[in-house]
């Protein structure tokens, strides 16, 4: 007899470099867009959960203890669903003018990677990913939306 399989969900991890301040007239839109867009990842068929702080958003979470960069993490039932959230809704058009308020990325800056259904990633857990795969590529450590690796294959109780 065999177990049930353990089922995962995907977390993802994104960091930017600020541009100007963020109560700055430049980032102004990008601001107002914060609570639309939350908004609408909450509601999406698939999300599971999001990094927040009692402000409602993770502006004033700090990633690699660095002031100028943001973070944004979330988990999703799957990739369809991220994939559908990030370039079929309202998302898109933010997504697009990313360049107004964020500096071009030189390293990865965006990483997901499988988690036991239920579990929430950390900082420091976004982190290590992104190092993992700034440093060794994708691997099923760390992956990007380009190249997603399958969820691990539950073991079974003979294993």
């Amino acid at each position: 007899m065999t177990s049930q399989p353990h089922r995962y969900e995907l977390a993802q991890v994104n960091i930017a470099r600020l541009l100007a301040p963020l109560d700055s007239p430049r980032l102004a839109d990008f601001t107002a867009a914060l609570d639309p867009v939350n908004a609408l990842a909450e509601g999406a068929d698939g999300f599971v959960w999001r990094l927040k702080t009692e402000d409602g958003d993770a502006t004033a979470v700090r990633v690699f203890d660095d002031d100028w960069l943001i973070v944004n993490m979330s988990v999703w039932r799957d990739p369809q669903a991220l994939l559908h959230f990030v370039y079929d809704t309202a998302h898109r058009e933010v997504l697009k003018r990313r360049r107004e308020w964020f500096a071009k990325e030189t390293e990865a800056m965006v990483a997901l990677w499988w988690v036991p259904a239920g579990q929430r990633p950390t900082v420091a857990d976004a982190e290590e990913r992104l190092r993992s795969l700034r440093t060794h590529g994708p691997t099923p450590d760390a992956f990007t939306l380009r190249e997603i690796l399958p969820a691990p294959v539950a073991a079974t109780a003979a294993d």
